[in-house]
């Protein structure tokens, strides 16, 4: 479904808070029930979770595709090449689906984290928003958002961490993290 007179935005969601990928999810359930379709791209996620199962039924209406390894990556790690070249196709991947004409909504999962670890230089993403067709709402989650991907961003909303229960210990719970 088309809709009309719709114009999309660039929307950014960062900040070291819990919650962004939630919100972006929460904007492609809600795109959802009016019949819009949502590219899903997640970088350097590559483990099972809810969201992938979700989006399989609610499919053609929620995309979801993956782009990292099988196994979580530490950012105190090297970088395998692996890496670097599963960033480099979800980029490609979600330029495609922007670019198709089938979704009105194209969520880069994480990719400010990716930026940040150098897995995708700050530079390939500006030249990915400047092929946005008028009508696709991109939005960009992670961690360490640029002042550039700010500065270009039409919403910016930051997630901030007051409390956490992880600083009990608590680890990532199915149906609720993960």
């Amino acid at each position: 479904m088309k809709p009309s007179g719709f114009k999309g935005y660039i929307q950014v969601y960062t900040g070291d808070g819990k919650g962004k990928t939630t919100a972006a999810l929460g904007l492609a359930l809600r795109a959802a029930g009016h019949g819009f379709r949502t590219y899903f791209g997640q970088f350097l996620k590559g483990q099972p979770s809810g969201e992938i199962i979700v989006a399989e039924k609610l499919s053609p209406l929620i995309t979801l595709e993956q782009f990292g390894r099988k196994k979580f990556i530490m950012v105190t790690e090297d970088f395998e090449e692996e890496d670097y070249r599963l960033a480099a196709d979800g980029l490609k991947k979600c330029l495609e689906a922007m670019l198709s004409d089938e979704y009105q909504i194209v969520v880069l999962d994480e990719i400010n984290v990716a930026m940040n670890l150098g897995l995708i230089k700050e530079e390939e993403v500006h030249q990915f928003l400047d092929k946005k067709p008028e009508k696709v709402e991109v939005i960009l989650t992670g961690r360490y958002a640029p002042e550039s991907i700010i500065e270009r961003a039409d919403l910016v909303t930051e997630m901030v961490c007051r409390k956490h229960y992880y600083e009990k210990g608590v680890r990532a719970r199915k149906g609720i993290e993960k």
